[in-house]
């Protein structure tokens, strides 16, 4: 059976939200980037899907129209805003029995990667992920159902840390694979 390395896993970022013990919550700000980001493709969806219709409204005036366009931009990206922040009721956890995520609050939902089943694993990094020195994390298993699973909003440091524990424990593996 594998065992887990003997260095034990990061302690969250600083700035994480608090977490149940072993469990690792995203940054605050990397949910603040999450909320701002799909805020901002929930305003520019609405303001494309509305820029014709508002400039072809002939019984309206320009007052009104600026109104409408603003009201449905706030609403969007407000809605934007708190669909992005979901990302703080993420958490992860790895241990001997492989890597736990936990996403959801209303609607929970809770995937384990038994180690076994780990093909690879690569950390991607968008621009605004290497801004705010954040990273997403994708692990590739052999399993027919479930491809993989992708840890958004990581830490840096914490990415790299959770792939190089992932990685050991492939090598330690071998080729029982």
């Amino acid at each position: 059976m594998n065992q887990m390395p003997t260095d034990p896993m990061p302690e969250p970022a600083a700035d994480a939200i608090d977490a149940p013990e072993g469990w690792h919550p995203p940054p605050i700000r990397a949910v603040r980037l999450h909320a701002a980001a799909i805020a901002m493709l929930f305003g520019v969806i609405v303001l494309t899907a509305m820029a014709a219709p508002l400039l072809t409204i002939g019984k309206l005036g320009v007052a009104a129209r600026i109104a409408m366009g603003l009201s449905a931009l706030i609403v969007a990206t407000a809605l934007g805003a708190y669909l992005g922040a979901r990302l703080r009721h993420q958490r992860w956890k790895l241990d001997a029995e492989g890597l736990w995520l936990r996403q959801g609050r209303l609607w929970f939902r809770e995937t384990r990667v038994p180690a076994s089943r780990v093909q690879h694993v690569d950390i991607k990094h968008g621009p605004l992920e290497r801004r705010f020195k954040l990273a997403t994390l994708v692990v590739h298993t052999a399993a027919a159902q479930l491809s993989g699973i992708t840890v958004r909003g990581l830490d840096q440091t914490d990415a790299q840390r959770l792939r190089d524990a992932l990685a050991r424990q492939l090598d330690e593996a071998g080729d029982a694979l």
